[in-house]
């Protein structure tokens, strides 16, 4: 999981491109819901196919790598240029963040952590 956070935060990168995935979700009332107040479904949404692609490695360099990324985001903070989402469309920083915040909350309860 940690190596899908990866490519997860890889993807919050200025210069980052997804496949943009069809839907209803980049209506602006309906990703601020999916966002900020529904629950996140379990296992029922495939993200891209670039949310996969880092093999695991080395724990310790897997999380070095993580953090680093987690470190970049928060550096560049809320006003800074964001890529577009693939289900969301256009993002603002406070909007990754909260994205981000959920995506990790989800996977970390998944794993009892």
């Amino acid at each position: 999981m940690v190596a899908h956070l990866i490519d997860q935060m890889r993807m919050t990168q200025p210069d980052a491109r997804w496949t943009r995935m069809p839907g209803i979700l980049r209506y602006p009332g309906i990703k601020h819901a999916v966002l900020y107040w529904l629950p996140w479904p379990r296992a029922r949404i495939q993200g891209p196919p670039e949310a996969f692609v880092t093999k695991p490695t080395d724990w310790d360099a897997d999380l070095a790598t993580l953090e680093a990324l987690v470190v970049e985001f928060l550096e560049r903070g809320p006003g800074g240029r964001w890529p577009d989402h693939s289900y969301f469309g256009t993002m603002t920083g406070r909007q990754w963040g909260v994205f981000c915040y959920r995506h990790f909350d989800h996977h970390l309860r998944q794993f009892g952590v």
